[in-house]
Parts: C-alpha cells; sequence; structure tokens
C-alpha cells in the first residue's frame, strides 16, 4: 500500500467554480465515476466508526462507472485536527469492490473519504496492450498516449516531470517497436498512476468521522470489589488503605482495570437492611447506590472509607502496579442528598408532594431518587453532573462505569460524553445497560466506549455462536464494543448457582477468550458464590449490596490460580485482545462450543463443554482456512490451560471435556511450516 501526504487543495480536482442553478446539471453530466456502499460507516456517517490505538481501518466501497473504462479510487484520510489528508492506493477486489486502508495512531478523532475518477491512461495501456497482440497499427494510439503523459509532466514536479516528459517523447518517436515498449513499462504506469489528470473525480460525500480510543477500550480484564469489604478481618469496615493491600493480588491475577461501586456518603432515609429488607438495623449499612447524606454527595467520599488524599493515594499506588481504579457513575440520589434540599427543582413531585422515587415495578427503590431529566431546569442540571466527572478526572480516575445509562436521555450521555473527551480523550466509559438491543446500541454509537451484554445468560452453545457473531461482525463491531461479565453484583444466573466448579470454569473461560473486555464481581465468583436469595431470584443471599462481607480469600477451592492463568494466556496471545477474527466451527456435540481468533502468526483455538455435569466428547469440523492451516499436513495444538500438546490431522478432530477436571482447552495452533524440533519446544 502505498501513501502520500496531500495539502487540502492537492488532495482532489479544485472544484468548478460556482455555476447558476441552469447550469449545475450540465456540470453534473460530465462526472461518470459512482461511488457506493462505503464501509465502515455508521448511520450515514451521523456517529463516528470506533477503532482502537494501532488498529487498521479497512475501508471498502463500490466504486464504478459506465462503459469499459477502468477506473481507479484513493483512499483519504486524517486526524481532523490536521491541515492535510494522507492519500492511500485502494485496490480493486472483485465485482467492482475496492479496497484501502491506513492505521490510527493517536487518540482522538479522524475522518476519512473516498475518491474515484476515469483512468484514462490505464484505459488507453489496457487497450493498446490488445491492440499490439492482435497486431494491428498503433501508431495513432500512441501519439494518443503520448499526449496523456505530457498533460500529466506539466503538473508533475522535479525529477518525476522530467522523466514522464522523455517517456512522452520516447512515445512520439517514430521507431513504433521502441514506443510501444515505453507505453508498456511498469516505471511509466507507475508515475502516471501518481501523477495522471483525475479528470472529473469525484468524492464519496461527507468524511467518516473514526473516534479513536487508547488501547485499553479494546483489551481489559476487570475486577470489582466492594472497598467497603476490604478489611482483611471480618467484622470491620474497609478503608482504601485495605484495598491498597490487595492491589499486589489484584494485579498479580492479571487484572488490569479495578472497580468500585459508589464510595460516596450514603442516605439513612429509607436505608435497606440486609437481604434488601425494609426494617434495617442501626449497625445497617445501607446500599451503596443510595448516594448522599449530611455528609455529602456526588463528589464525596465516605468518611468510613478514607479521605480524598487516601482515594488519591490508592489511585496512584494502582497505576504503579499497572491497574486502573474505574468508579462507579450513578446519577441518583438518596432522599438524604444535598441535591434534594438545594435543587429540588431537578426531581419529580407527586401529587401529594413528595418526590418519586425509583421503581421497576414489581421492585421498589425507595432509597432512591432518581433525576428528572425533562425539568424546566435541565441546563444546570446537565452541568452539575458534568462538573461532577470532571471532579473525579481531577482526583486521578480515567476510567467509569455508568450505572443505568438507558434510564437518563441519550441527548445528555453524547453530550456529556463528547464535552469530557474534548477535554479529556483518554478517559472510557463503560455501559452498564442490561436492556432492549436497539436502546444499547444507541447507547454505543453517542459514545460509550464499551458495553456490557447478555452473555451472562448465554449458557448453550447454539446462543454463544448466534450472539458472539452478531457482535464481532459489521455493523455491529464498527461501533459496540463488548464487555462480558458473568456475574455482577445483581446477577446470579441459575447456570452459576446450579452447576458448580465445573460451570464457573467454563464461564470463565467463555469470557476470557471470547471477548477481548472482561469482567468479574471479584471475590464471589473466585470463591463460587451461588446461593440466590430465593428460589427462580438472580439476588444473592445475604448480598454484598446491603451488607459487608467477609471474603475468606485463602480457601483451597479458590479459583483465584485458574482466572490467573487465563489472565495469562490473554496476555501472551494476542489473538485474544481482539474480537474481528473471531470463528465458530461446527461440533457434532450440542453440549460443546469450538471457535478460533487470529491476529498474525498467532492463532488460539478454544473448545468449551458447556454442561458441567457431564463429560462430553465430541468431533470438531474446523474451518482450516481460518486458522491457517492446509488440508493435507498434520498439525499440533498446545492446551495452555493444561501443557498437554495434541497431533491433529484434517478438519475432523476429537476433543474430551470432564467439567470435573477442566471443561476447556485453550489450543495454541502450531503453523505447520514449524519443523518437529520446533514441535519438542513450542
Amino acid at each position: 500500500m502505498r501513501t502520500r501526504t496531500r495539502s487540502i487543495r492537492d488532495a482532489v480536482p479544485t472544484p468548478a467554480p460556482e455555476q447558476p442553478a441552469a447550469a449545475a446539471p450540465a456540470a453534473r453530466g460530465r462526472v461518470r465515476v459512482v461511488i457506493e456502499a462505503v464501509q465502515p460507516y455508521v448511520d450515514g456517517g451521523r456517529f463516528p466508526v470506533k477503532r482502537v490505538v494501532g488498529d487498521v481501518v479497512q475501508v471498502e466501497a463500490d466504486v464504478f462507472c459506465d462503459g469499459h473504462d477502468h477506473v481507479s479510487a484513493a483512499l483519504f484520510h486524517r486526524r481532523t485536527d490536521a491541515t492535510a489528508w494522507t492519500e492511500a492506493d485502494m485496490t480493486p477486489l472483485v465485482n467492482d469492490r475496492w479496497a484501502g486502508r491506513f492505521v490510527v495512531e493517536q487518540v482522538g478523532r479522524y475522518e476519512f473519504k473516498i475518491v474515484g475518477w476515469v483512468n484514462y491512461f490505464a484505459t488507453w495501456r489496457h487497450n493498446l496492450e490488445k491492440r499490439i497482440a492482435a497486431e494491428q497499427d498503433v501508431s495513432v494510439d500512441l501519439q494518443i498516449g503520448a499526449g496523456l503523459v505530457e498533460r500529466a509532466a506539466k503538473t508533475a514536479a522535479g525529477d518525476a516531470g522530467r522523466r514522464l516528459t522523455g517517456a512522452a517523447l520516447r512515445l512520439r518517436s517514430s521507431n513504433a517497436r521502441e514506443a510501444a515498449s515505453v507505453a508498456l513499462d511498469e516505471r511509466l504506469a507507475r508515475l502516471m498512476h501518481r501523477h495522471a489528470e483525475r479528470c472529473f473525480a469525484v468524492e464519496s460525500g461527507e468524511p467518516v468521522p473514526v473516534w479513536v480510543d487508547r488501547k485499553k477500550a479494546g483489551f481489559s480484564a476487570w475486577y470489582e470489589l466492594f472497598p467497603r469489604s476490604a478489611a482483611p478481618e471480618p467484622g470491620r469496615h474497609g478503608t482504601f488503605r485495605d484495598v491498597e493491600a490487595r492491589l499486589d493480588g489484584v494485579a498479580a491475577m492479571g487484572f488490569d482495570v479495578l472497580y468500585f461501586p459508589p464510595i460516596h456518603p450514603i442516605g439513612r432515609a429509607f436505608r435497606k437492611g440486609k437481604n434488601n429488607t425494609l426494617d434495617p438495623g442501626p449497625d445497617d449499612v445501607g446500599s451503596p447506590w443510595a448516594i448522599g447524606s449530611e455528609e455529602g454527595g456526588h463528589d464525596a467520599i465516605h468518611p468510613a472509607l478514607g479521605t480524598v488524599a487516601d482515594f488519591e493515594h490508592l489511585v496512584r499506588a494502582a497505576e504503579s502496579r499497572g491497574v486502573e481504579i474505574a468508579l462507579d457513575l450513578a446519577f441518583q440520589c438518596s432522599p438524604d442528598h444535598p441535591y434534594v434540599r438545594e435543587h429540588p427543582e431537578w426531581f419529580r413531585t407527586r401529587p401529594d408532594g413528595s418526590i418519586q422515587y425509583a421503581e421497576n415495578p414489581p421492585k421498589k427503590y425507595q432509597d432512591i431518587y432518581p433525576f428528572d431529566f425533562e425539568c424546566a431546569a435541565w441546563e444546570s442540571l446537565w452541568r452539575e453532573l458534568k462538573r461532577v466527572v470532571c471532579v473525579w478526572i481531577d482526583r486521578g480516575v480515567r476510567i467509569f462505569r455508568v450505572d443505568n445509562p438507558h434510564t437518563k436521555p441519550f441527548a445528555f450521555w453524547e453530550w456529556l460524553i463528547a464535552e469530557i473527551k474534548r477535554d479529556h480523550p483518554d478517559v472510557l466509559f463503560l455501559s452498564e445497560a442490561f436492556t432492549r438491543p436497539k436502546v444499547m446500541y444507541r447507547l454505543a454509537k453517542i459514545g460509550f466506549s464499551q458495553s456490557y451484554t447478555y452473555f451472562a445468560w448465554r449458557d448453550e452453545p447454539w446462543g454463544i455462536r448466534q450472539y458472539f457473531t452478531e457482535l464481532t461482525t459489521p455493523p455491529l463491531a464498527e461501533f459496540f464494543r463488548p464487555n462480558v461479565w458473568p456475574n455482577t453484583p445483581d446477577i446470579l444466573t441459575a447456570y452459576l448457582q446450579t452447576g458448580g466448579r465445573g460451570a464457573f470454569m467454563a464461564r470463565a473461560v467463555l469470557a476470557t477468550t471470547l471477548s477481548a473486555n472482561y469482567g468479574l464481581y471479584g471475590p464471589a465468583f473466585e470463591l463460587m458464590e451461588h446461593r440466590p436469595l430465593r428460589p427462580g431470584s438472580e439476588e444473592y443471599l445475604d448480598s454484598e449490596k446491603y451488607q459487608i462481607r467477609h471474603w475468606p480469600r485463602d480457601r483451597s477451592d479458590s479459583l483465584r490460580e485458574f482466572l490467573t492463568r487465563l489472565n495469562r494466556i490473554r496476555r501472551e496471545n494476542p489473538a485474544l485482545q481482539q474480537d474481528r477474527t473471531l470463528r465458530f466451527h461446527p461440533v457434532d456435540n450440542p453440549a460443546v462450543v469450538c471457535y478460533s481468533k487470529a491476529a498474525g502468526e498467532n492463532t488460539v483455538l478454544v473448545a468449551v463443554n458447556t454442561d458441567p455435569h457431564h463429560h462430553h466428547w465430541a468431533n470438531v469440523e474446523l474451518d482450516l482456512g481460518a486458522l491457517g492451516l492446509s488440508e493435507d499436513r498434520p498439525f499440533r495444538v498446545h492446551d495452555q490451560l493444561t501443557n498437554e500438546v495434541y497431533r491433529w490431522h484434517g478438519r475432523w478432530n476429537v476433543v474430551g471435556l470432564d467439567p470435573a477436571s477442566c471443561p476447556a482447552h485453550v489450543f495454541r495452533v502450531a503453523r505447520q511450516e514449524r519443523t518437529e524440533s520446533d514441535f519438542e519446544t513450542f
């Protein structure tokens, strides 16, 4: 792929002077090239395509014209704050489809467009070849070609101009054999490709926007814990200092984002007791999502956790270990929040004069007042919520997990995220919206960096295949970045309640290998917490949302080592650090799912038994092309979980997976060109 930089004036032909309306159709009549079906493209360019630093943006479009003339196409791209476009050649694929690519190297906003034109020189050269092969007289044709080259020479500077002038003279030579040789010389074709006139070129329309995030938007491992449960001994309220003592363990497990539920003061009015009861005792700590008390609101810290200085020290300590602190952004209030007294206009009042508390019938959240985003004072509300985000950014936070964004207006989030990214383009927002797909997708389009998914409820292989194929292919893949969680403080699925250790291991393998971004409600997952509040409920018994929990992390059955191994496998295999190459492979057992990912020379193949109670064997039909393998040569697969190596051959191979030991294989595939000695150390 050749690239070159042009000024704005040189990027495309200078448009003709404005014509009266009556003349416009005649001017357009000289444009013959059509550009259609540009990809990637999100809602006609209304929203940006998403990428991360270092990504290759692959651009395709249909570019064609009437008749038999050859066309050419070029891809122009730039950061939007640049004054010049960089041009990259596009190459024909099949059926008038063209492709080009460029690399995004910085966080921020890029844009691209496509320019197409009739390539008169390529058309002339192609026809000349056929006439020479037919032994026709081409003397006139050579003169036509000389004229094309001469026009290009007039605008080409330096050595290129001199070489084109010389070529034109030789084309006009009386020696027809020599002139024909010059005409068909590939060096002249390359010069003309770069410098020939682009008469009546056409652009693809308004530039397509691309938003580029830092790499962590595309590859991250989240660990969620409640700071108030971080004390090493039971019965004591945890502090930021206690969390700091846990950082080495979190980093050693391979997690790079440590996420806290809200850390603000908690209201006392209508405080919930243990297991979400309405009759709390004097020592009940309440829900962290009931934000605000006389000690402060969204910009304050619960005094039992520590001070602002303690928090900032924790942020720095985490950063030194390669871990970022992510905060919950929950825009709602306890009845005790200062906003309720100072800004009653931001809340909805019922006919009896009381403020409307939050509900999701039949659930009632008497301890939470939602903001009224349709209130007359919406502008001041928006400004205040932006101020809150900026306060935490100033304290070192660059990642926010946003609670229930689908219950606030799209317009608000689009404005807020754009405002924040204008000054802090490295800030990331995770959308916690378990709602209708179109709502989830709209939130992603308007700026959320990552999004929760339905992964927790996709237990069967057929559902996994269907859902992740949708998530990882266009159009969704252009704007929706999945972050998969097998559990959260709100979600304890029936699969985890009843599946035992094998279920937790299977879900961990699926989460870490299906998606480049994943997270765990950490202590509960490590220790395989599976007790529901009641049969049929996804709420935990003794939920940490309403009480302090002590987690005995030294338990012999902990999954800590298994999770550590999975995170190491992710770091060591670039294939698992992206989602675009995910491919599913047919399996003859409905309990087993098999898929692969590839990045360059690195290919990972995963097989998971989703039945946590029974040992299953399955025949897997491999897509050898997706794995970079051929039918006629054996290859080896190295299980990264068990360190076992298997010799396979051809499309059909067998796996046996026992949930009592390990319900999955995570294979690294050896390329077939390796020698036997290479395999010995693979």
